[in-house]
This record gives C-alpha cells, sequence and structure tokens, in this order.
C-alpha cells in the first residue's frame, strides 16, 4: 500500500516503518508504529471505570460470567 507524500512525513514513514492497522467495517485506521503500539494505544484509552462496567457485564449478571 502506499500513502501520499505528506502523510509519510508527518508521521515519520519516509523511509518505511511499521504501520498498525484496523479494520472497522467501513474503513481501515492505520496506525504508525505496528501492531504492539496499536494496541498499546488502544487499551490505554480504556478508562479504569470502563474496565470495571465491562468485568461486572455492564448491570447483566450473565454477561459478566461470561
Amino acid at each position: 500500500m502506499s500513502l501520499p507524500a505528506a502523510t509519510r512525513r508527518r508521521w515519520g514513514l519516509e523511509d518505511g516503518g511499521s504501520v498498525g492497522y484496523l479494520d472497522i467495517g467501513e474503513a481501515v485506521l492505520l496506525v504508525p508504529g505496528g501492531v504492539e503500539r496499536l494496541r498499546r494505544d488502544l487499551l490505554g484509552s480504556v478508562a479504569d471505570q470502563d474496565w470495571e462496567a465491562a468485568r461486572d457485564g455492564f448491570g447483566d449478571p450473565e454477561l459478566a460470567n461470561e
């Protein structure tokens, strides 16, 4: 895949480099830095209270046990 020159310069990809991606159905999200950076950034963006709500099944006890 090729990216426009301005995009490569902006994200420091002029000499190549790792790019992570996330297929979200109607689009693909590209993340400079590769899959590990993508994973770290995504996990870091979820607040502690949101993790707690997910662990509790969002109020559904059956979902909490899944």
